[in-house]
């Protein structure tokens, strides 16, 4: 597991936001929106869709309401929070996402675990999470519940 120091920016406390964000259970919303902000995800879509490395200017007419200050402070945020990687062209800078879309969702929800896992350590034990957890899958989908103890006897299998 990785120390607060090794993580990006974005994967450092406070991850347990994620959890109390009720947009996440009720809108069906993903990692992404409950950690984002809607600009800042609207800019990382907007990078996704291109193949290349974009400046503010590359990116400004997706957002015709949006200032391009506001664009560059944000791109600059997003680099800050380990999400983009930039280089600098003349006087502008290039980005470009550091991740795919479903390796950071992936990223987010493993360390996510890592934390809820860690902080039951604490004296809690990790039966009250792994116990927690089991029955939030089950009230969802009971198939969930198959799918889980699938995956249990799956990773065991691979450990031997």
């Amino acid at each position: 597991m990785a120390t607060d120091a090794q993580r990006p920016r974005f994967l450092r406390p406070p991850w347990l936001a994620l959890f109390r964000r009720r947009d996440l259970a009720t809108t069906g919303s993903g990692w992404l929106e409950a950690w984002l902000g809607p600009l800042e995800l609207r800019l990382l879509d907007a990078l996704w869709r291109r193949s290349d490395e974009t400046g503010v200017r590359g990116v400004a007419g997706d957002f015709p309401d949006t200032a391009y200050t506001t664009l560059m402070t944000t791109l600059d945020r997003l680099y800050k929070k380990g999400l983009l990687v930039r280089r600098k062209e003349g006087k502008a800078y290039l980005y470009a996402p550091r991740y795919e879309r479903k390796e950071l969702e992936s990223l987010l929800a493993a360390d996510a675990i890592d934390e809820l896992l860690r902080w039951s350590e604490g004296g809690r034990g990790p039966e009250l999470v792994l116990s927690r957890f089991v029955e939030a899958v089950g009230r969802r989908d009971e198939r969930m519940l198959d799918e889980l103890a699938r995956l249990v006897r799956r990773h065991k299998a691979a450990r031997k």
